[in-house]
């Protein structure tokens, strides 16, 4: 079991490395003090429990969380700002501790580590608009169009996003099926399939939109929708 700690406060980040190694003597765990660090080790290390401080030096440890929210770990939130719980749950986040905490509580976080399912699809993609960073929910995607590099996100409206199709493709729930090179669909928003002349395909998306569809994947999808 591989855990990150991202805390600034050197004290306090001792102490709860301390109570979690003593706590699962197996664990893998590494400590970061800034949200930078956070963010760079998170991107060349898959971890399974993230225990996040919300105030790392005046930046906001949710912002961690918007940019990774296609990782699949759980966090627990460990700060004195109760008043930000309600923001941090939006996040999907396990569980909440408050500052001070003690051994018997970072027992009850695990526990709900043990019990929660586990969580490998996104369940947000966080996108870049002129007045900063905004989570999309997976289940308002009706279908996303490839853009090179870039992805577009068609929900109620539309957002690009920084990873292309194939990476999108690893971390979106199985719903989602590359119907065609440049299309990613979610199929419960799909309501029939289509055969055109000269033997084109589409998938009819419950908001009328159609969506062509790749030769070799036309045989699989007519089972389901032909």
């Amino acid at each position: 079991m591989r855990i990150l700690i991202v805390e600034d406060e050197p004290l306090i980040a001792r102490r709860l490395q301390r109570m979690l190694q003593d706590l699962l003597p197996e664990a893998d765990i590494t400590g970061v003090a800034s949200l930078s660090a956070g963010l760079e080790f998170l991107d060349r290390h898959p971890i399974d429990l993230l225990f996040l401080d919300l105030n790392l030096g005046g930046e906001d440890g949710l912002q961690l969380l918007q940019t990774l929210t296609a990782g699949a770990f759980q966090t627990v939130i460990v700060s004195a700002h109760t008043e930000r719980a309600i923001d941090a749950f939006a996040y999907g986040v396990l569980d909440f501790v408050p500052k001070p905490f003690d051994r018997e509580r970072l027992e009850k976080a695990l526990r709900r580590y043990t019990t929660a399912p586990v969580e490998t699809s996104a369940r947000y993609l966080t996108v870049r608009r002129r007045a900063g960073l905004f989570l999309v929910p997976v289940d308002d995607i009706r279908f996303i169009k490839g853009a090179g590099s870039y992805s577009e996100i068609h929900h109620q409206a539309v957002d690009l996003h920084d990873k292309n199709l194939d990476a999108l493709s690893r971390i979106l729930p199985p719903r989602f099926e590359r119907v065609h090179k440049s299309y990613l669909v979610n199929m419960d928003e799909v309501k029939q399939l289509l055969v055109q002349s000269g033997s084109q395909y589409d998938l009819l998306l419950k908001d009328g939109t159609r969506i062509p569809v790749g030769r070799t994947r036309y045989k699989d999808l007519r089972e389901k929708w032909g």
